[in-house]
């Protein structure tokens, strides 16, 4: 697998779970097919769906970031350990999602956070130009 397809392939996802992020905040999906089916209330599911957005577009900035289409400077050691960072949170969602009630997220999302994990593992060992 290419530098280039992973960063792509994280850009892309990442960017279609803002958007499927903002349309659970919107009603369009219920939010019951997310975090385990466990959310109580509207106020508990904005919070979490809030905050998986804001994390979501730091995760794609950092990404962006790592690719050179975003030219912040940000010490090359910092993005590589916030790329091992993703790395491990999309294991540890990976194996949430197949522990998950909810058959949907289990179907639907354990394959894609398992893509995450490898495209941001790709990303992660990627040497700096610059190093």
């Amino acid at each position: 697998m290419t530098e280039r397809f992973a960063i792509n392939g994280l850009l892309t996802i990442l960017s279609l779970f803002i958007l499927f992020h903002l349309l659970v905040i919107l009603n369009v999906i219920p939010f019951g097919v997310v975090w385990g089916g466990t959310m109580k209330d509207r106020s508990q599911m904005l919070t979490f769906e809030t905050v998986s957005i804001i994390i979501n577009i730091l995760m794609l900035a950092i990404t962006a970031i790592k690719a050179g289409y975003l030219k912040i400077s940000i010490n090359h050691v910092t993005v590589r350990v916030i790329l091992w960072i993703m790395f491990a949170l999309f294991v540890m969602n990976t194996l949430g999602n197949l522990l998950s009630d909810n058959q949907f997220e289990k179907i639907v999302f354990t394959p894609v956070t398992l893509i995450l994990s490898i495209f941001s593992l790709r990303v992660a060992i990627i040497k700096d130009k610059t190093n």
